[in-house]
């Protein structure tokens, strides 16, 4: 049913030691129990080749194939109702984000602050002289 999804070819080199099964059973456990990779079961393979085949078929778009021709199954056999939600939740910034004015004195009205915070001392004064 997926075999052709699933872009096998013969390569040249060493055989695989650990059967694709497995490791499709590590990815799912990996999905289903939300474990860190590392924690994935020996039983699997290797944490890392299980998460190589994963990468592998992500980047290469197997998943999206995968879940197209289950969804096209699924929607043929009437088995998904396709339902629309549309949300209309309003969301508010802080009236701070917004830039709203400030009560007190404004910036405006302050004199403004000398731009040397540095206080002069006599030595200072006769060395600018």
């Amino acid at each position: 049913m997926l075999e052709p999804l699933l872009l096998k070819g013969k390569k040249s080199g060493r055989p695989p030691i650990w059967a694709r099964r497995q490791l499709i059973d590590g990815i799912r456990f990996r999905t289903r129990t939300g474990v860190p990779w590392r924690d994935v079961p020996e039983r699997y393979g290797p944490w890392a080749r299980v998460y190589d085949l994963f990468r592998r078929w992500q980047r290469d778009g197997t998943w999206q194939r995968i879940f197209n021709a289950l969804q096209a199954q699924a929607d043929a056999k009437e088995l998904i109702t396709w339902d629309l939600n549309i949300d209309s939740t309003v969301c508010r910034a802080h009236q701070h984000a917004a830039g709203a004015r400030k009560r007190g004195i404004s910036r405006l009205s302050r004199p403004a602050a000398s731009r040397s915070s540095r206080t002069t001392t006599a030595s200072d004064a006769r060395a600018a002289a």
